[in-house]
């Protein structure tokens, strides 16, 4: 009988005690990961940093913000609580101490300090699987701008006046004649138009033709939705590695999504490839980058593709915010808008006399486009970094290798710390205004700091300054009513912007 019963009883206990071993061990994994989260909240190295114990323990609450689109007022309400550097998840911190965060996090470094570097997680490879400046790593980076340099020069940019003026001739054109048929004027599409056709005139030696036909055209459509898509489905991404799978390996390789993706970067390779086949007329930036691209150290073709597609992202949307922003905080306060529309009609008779070196010296334009970029930055959220290995200091504080790090833009220019007034547009606290003399004007870092500031800065000034002052001088702009809440947006990586309407009576000059 007992030979009978021991299989029976074996086949019994075996599995029980497998299940006893599994509950058992799945108890002491739950066990440990949530004294590891306990530990990590508490008594970790990122403990001894300040913000909402929500977000200490999970990613939940940034997600929540970066889906529904509120960096914009989340973080700066988080730093005035909080303080300059803020803990808003188990591993991220965000910083807003002005020009000493963003010397920390991405300015110059000497040889041998702990640099942070890109967030490969925020910073995509393009589609054809090649670094463009941005992505490259730091050896790959500095030869690619070392060749790319040289179409940004003063001196460069300079050559291509006459091709920057005869885009804000257009743009007047298509202005005058909106304002002569007593229509409502969207400004932020004209900027839009106008940015667009320039870049691609520089880019490719051709226009987009979008001032002409006053229409977004497929690839701006793309990039507009597309950017607000990808800072949803990254927020979505980030919380574990189940989302991550889905999102990254099931949905962005999906036949339809890549089709698209391919569809959009071979609108502007296809472009490069017309434009290496032949020598234009004029120079235009691929003049200059093509003169430095020879040699082994030169860009493959791979390279100029991505580039080109990183100009039209980089070199457009960004300036036409600046500009629309600029333009509504103008139209906000009459005493300015009243300011700069003397200085400009005193100082320039006509649209010929408005030049690149003589725009450069009007101080009020100046500083009413640096208090535009402050109040309305056009990339206001964070551009993330990791701490590297070894781990760094961050405002007197040591932070541990792998934590994600960034300096976020309005926490920064709207705070009370760096800026009297900061909710307000004063043009004159970049003027010398005694009232402002407490302001601490270097924590403006809408360009970015260090190795890897914008390459395009000098051409976003240029065309900052030449195409407010062609608006200013031949028209007088008149807010309308239903703009007056315009810079109650959303914030996805960018500003998810509305239009701009606004009454434009021309002047004579």
């Amino acid at each position: 009988m007992s030979n009978i019963d021991l299989p029976a009883t074996k086949g019994y206990l075996l599995p029980t005690n497998a299940l006893g071993i599994t509950i058992a061990f799945n108890c002491l994994a739950l066990l440990y990961y949530a004294g590891q989260t306990v530990y990590a909240v508490y008594f970790g190295p990122l403990a001894k940093f300040p913000g909402p114990p929500l977000r200490a323990w999970t990613k939940l609450p940034q997600i929540w913000t970066m889906i529904h689109g509120d960096d914009n007022t989340v973080y700066p309400a988080l730093h005035e609580r909080y303080g300059p550097v803020v803990r808003i998840t188990p591993n991220t911190l965000s910083l807003a101490g002005g020009a000493q965060s963003w010397q920390e996090v991405y300015g110059f470094k000497k040889h041998g300090q702990p640099k942070p570097f890109k967030s490969p997680v925020f910073y995509a490879k393009p589609m054809n699987g090649v670094d463009s400046l941005v992505n490259a790593d730091d050896a790959g980076h500095s030869r690619q701008r070392k060749i790319l340099s040289h179409a940004f020069s003063d001196r460069a940019l300079k050559e291509q006046e006459p091709l920057l003026k005869r885009w804000s001739e257009k743009l007047l054109t298509k202005l005058t004649e909106s304002a002569e048929a007593g229509s409502q004027t969207d400004m932020l599409k004209y900027y839009n138009c106008t940015t667009f056709d320039i870049m691609g005139d520089l880019t490719f030696g051709e226009g987009l033709n979008m001032l002409d036909s006053f229409s977004y055209s497929p690839l701006v459509k793309a990039i507009f939705l597309g950017i607000k898509n990808a800072t949803i489905l990254r927020g979505i991404m980030s919380y574990n590695s189940l989302t991550k799978f889905l999102v990254g390996q099931v949905l962005f390789k999906s036949d339809a999504v890549r089709r698209k993706q391919w569809e959009n970067f071979n609108y502007s390779s296809e472009r490069v490839d017309r434009r290496l086949k032949h020598t234009p007329e004029r120079p235009d930036l691929w003049s200059k980058i093509l003169e430095k691209s020879e040699g082994p150290d030169g860009l493959s073709l791979g390279e100029h593709h991505s580039n080109a597609s990183l100009f039209m992202i980089a070199g457009t949307e960004t300036t036409a915010t600046a500009l629309s922003g600029t333009t509504y905080h103008l139209l906000r306060t009459p005493q300015t808008i009243s300011e700069l529309s003397t200085e400009i009609r005193t100082d320039f008779a006509s649209s010929d006399d408005l030049t690149l070196e003589a725009l450069a010296r009007q101080k009020y334009l100046m500083a009413v486009l640096q208090e535009g970029l402050r109040m309305y930055p056009p990339v206001p959220t964070t551009l993330p970094r990791v701490v590297p290995k070894g781990g760094m200091a961050l405002h007197g504080q040591w932070v541990p290798e792998g934590t994600v790090v960034g300096v976020n833009h309005m926490a920064v220019y709207r705070s009370k710390t760096h800026f009297k007034y900061p909710d307000e547009f004063h043009p004159e606290r970049w003027l010398g205004d005694p009232e402002f003399s407490n302001d601490h004007l270097d924590a403006l870092e809408v360009f970015s700091t260090g190795p890897r500031n914008c390459l395009g800065k000098n051409l976003a000034w240029h065309e900052m300054r030449l195409l407010l002052a062609t608006v200013v001088l031949h028209f007088d702009l008149k807010l309308c009513e239903e703009s007056n809440d315009w810079s109650d947006q959303k914030v996805y990586t960018l500003w998810e912007k509305k239009p701009l309407w606004c009454t434009l009576t021309p002047v004579k000059t």
